[in-house]
């Protein structure tokens, strides 16, 4: 059985931890905190971490990747475009990796970071997304080295993946940014019903991720700047005219730096 499992880090990172129970291995998904994978390594004895994944360069992200490796032997994979601590392999876009009998598609996504990149399993039964910091549940990341025209067609491409998708991002920013989407789109009932739905998740503990593709169409602003009400939103707000998509999403995600 394969399965994949949050370890929180932080106050609102997640670690992925990709598990195959027939071989006991397990894979760490940008392990920003050391502790939180030796903590559950240590409480199911037997397994063993084979790999980590990287998707970006910050420290929430790799900052526990040294001390894995070393106290683990894994061998750490991330973007050739950026300076990964301890890499052993270097993924560029359009490259495949197979980890615990899992072949995943690496997809350079610019705008967080530079060499941002995001791993893709096409599974036709249940495909899933490790977007990082690139397209979170309701939201995006921030443009920190990237333009919003590499953030554009970086989130375009990750929406181009099955609608069936879950999305597996990096941050609990889930109800916050419905906030947000709520303020771009008041009328939007799927954004209300989100926000009841996930405000009783996280009332109970419980986290809000995975998302899945569908629900971001319906639910992310920033996936629906060709919607007409979203438009007009950003041109009221920003108070100047948008011509095409992309200046709809520079708007937007300039409107969300301030929200």
């Amino acid at each position: 059985m394969f399965k994949i499992e949050a370890l929180p880090a932080f106050t609102d990172n997640y670690i992925w931890l990709l598990q195959d129970d027939a071989s006991q291995r397990c894979v760490a998904v940008d392990p920003g905190d050391a502790a939180p994978v030796l903590d559950w390594l240590s409480a199911h004895p037997g397994w063993q971490l084979s790999d980590i994944l990287v998707t970006h360069h910050h420290h929430d992200h790799v900052g526990g990747v040294e001390r894995l490796k070393a106290h683990t032997g894994a061998r750490v994979h991330g973007p050739a475009a950026e300076k990964i601590p301890a890499r052993d392999e270097s993924l560029s876009d359009g490259q495949h990796i197979e980890l615990l009998g899992k072949r995943l598609e690496v997809i350079a996504v610019p705008g967080h970071t530079l060499g941002h990149i995001a791993y893709f399993h096409a599974d036709p039964e249940q495909p899933w997304l490790l977007s990082g910091d690139t397209l979170f549940a309701a939201g995006c990341g921030r443009l920190f080295e990237g333009t919003p025209e590499q953030m554009f067609e970086s989130l375009k491409r990750l929406a181009s993946v099955p609608d069936h998708t879950l999305i597996y991002c990096t941050h609990e920013y889930t109800l916050s940014n419905l906030r947000f989407a709520q303020a771009v789109e008041p009328n939007n009932a799927d954004v209300a019903k989100r926000i009841s739905e996930v405000t009783q998740l996280r009332e109970a503990g419980c986290f809000s991720l995975p998302s899945r593709l569908d629900i971001e169409r319906r639910t992310n602003p920033f996936l629906r700047g060709d919607i007409e009400t979203v438009r007009q939103a950003a041109i009221q707000h920003s108070g100047s005219q948008l011509d095409g998509e992309v200046a709809v999403f520079a708007a937007l995600r300039a409107w969300k730096d301030r929200f």
